[in-house]
């Protein structure tokens, strides 16, 4: 009898841990259709892009046109391409969590039979010496009875259950397999499609230092002084300045704080232009806030296609220009060193090769008082 008593309390324990039934969680479904929303887009706006370029030749425009037309080009394939790289990163994350769900369900299904074949031994040898009758007969009265009676359902009922959990176990690494089958096709995929975008990449460059080999030393510093004044951020202040009215957060900034990090994490300035600082780092690299702040806003830029961030601290504005991804929304706090997004790539017109940039900026809440981005970082 004590044996029976011992297999009833075990198995209530056990039905206390209910197994890990492994389904895909919403947000992570949606993060993946996210992804595949934007590199869709992306695709579709550097086929846009040939079929522009391809105009282009076929009228015989100049050679800045297309210049430029390829430098977005460019710019958008290089976009595509770090996407795919998150995107494959991703499938890899999820690749590797999903093997060590199914690793996790085969052994709790293993441990599921073991416990179920104990019992089906136990109810065999119970059933062959009557021990469920002398169980009963044993019993002080009609209410001891009754328990008892309850007790050998019990468990019959708890057999029924670990059955159906082993079913349900058996149904979810099914899942958890075919869903592990279809992520590595996906990964085969964007893999296929990465090589197959960093081989056009290539082409474009080519194309781009040929046509550019065609212009003038004139024409070539013509063109791009006027890329890159398309790209200033100037214009937007003047703006933003309003936004920052009475602004508290970072309000302990002022023009003679200095000895604080770089935007760029691993990056190293290019070049100072008076309250500019192109700087330059590795791909993915983090873009941060140099000082404690607020998002006074976040915009994407129509000519690269990047997005650039405004920080307010106190009345002074930080602009940081060329990101390939934002990690903040307009009037979130930010604290120094903060992540504001990733650099994005760019292209250097002198090389017509890929690098990774961005451009930050430094404004004062008095428009006719001029900051020197050079006097904000720590000197090494």
């Amino acid at each position: 009898m004590m044996r029976l008593f011992k297999i009833l309390f075990s198995l209530f324990v056990l039905l206390g841990v209910a197994p890990a039934t492994v389904v895909a969680q919403k947000t992570e479904q949606s993060r993946i259709a996210e992804q595949k929303r934007i590199i869709a887009d992306l695709e579709r706006q550097v086929a846009e892009d040939e079929r522009a370029i391809s105009a282009i030749k076929k009228d015989k425009s100049t050679a800045q046109q297309r210049v430029k037309a390829i430098t977005r080009q460019i710019n958008a394939r290089n976009q595509l391409l770090n996407r795919t790289r998150r995107q494959i990163n991703s499938i890899e994350e999820d690749i590797t969590l999903n093997n060590k769900r199914l690793k996790e369900s085969q052994e709790r299904l293993q441990y599921e039979k073991e416990r179920y074949s104990e019992m089906v031994r136990e109810a065999y040898r119970n059933h062959n010496q009557n021990n469920y009758v002398t169980y009963i007969l044993a019993s002080k009265d009609f209410s001891d009875a009754a328990r008892r009676i309850a007790n050998i359902r019990a468990v019959a009922e708890l057999r029924v259950a670990r059955m159906q959990r082993i079913d349900s176990l058996n149904r979810a690494i099914q899942q958890q397999q075919d869903t592990l089958s279809t992520r590595r096709q996906e990964l085969d995929d964007e893999k296929r499609r990465a090589e197959q975008q960093r081989q056009k990449l290539q082409q474009d460059v080519s194309s781009a230092k040929k046509t550019m080999s065609q212009l003038s030393k004139k024409e070539q510093a013509a063109l791009r002084e006027k890329m890159q004044t398309e790209e200033r951020l100037d214009a937007a202040i003047a703006e933003l300045r309003k936004l920052t009215k009475g602004n508290k957060e970072g309000a302990s900034f002022s023009r003679t704080t200095s000895n604080l990090n770089l935007p760029l994490v691993g990056g190293t300035v290019r070049k100072y232009k008076g309250n500019m600082a192109e700087i330059v780092g590795r791909a993915g690299a983090a873009v941060r806030s140099i000082y404690e702040g607020k998002v006074v806003d976040v915009r994407r830029n129509r000519i690269s296609g990047k997005y650039d961030v405004f920080v307010a601290h106190g009345e002074y504005i930080t602009s940081y220009a060329n990101l390939d991804a934002v990690s903040v929304e307009k009037g979130q706090k930010v604290a120094k060193n903060g992540t504001l997004g990733e650099v994005g790539a760019s292209v250097n017109l002198n090389t017509m090769e890929t690098e990774y940039k961005m451009v930050f900026g430094i404004y004062s809440p008095n428009p006719k008082e001029e900051m020197r981005a050079s006097d904000c970082f720590r000197k090494k």
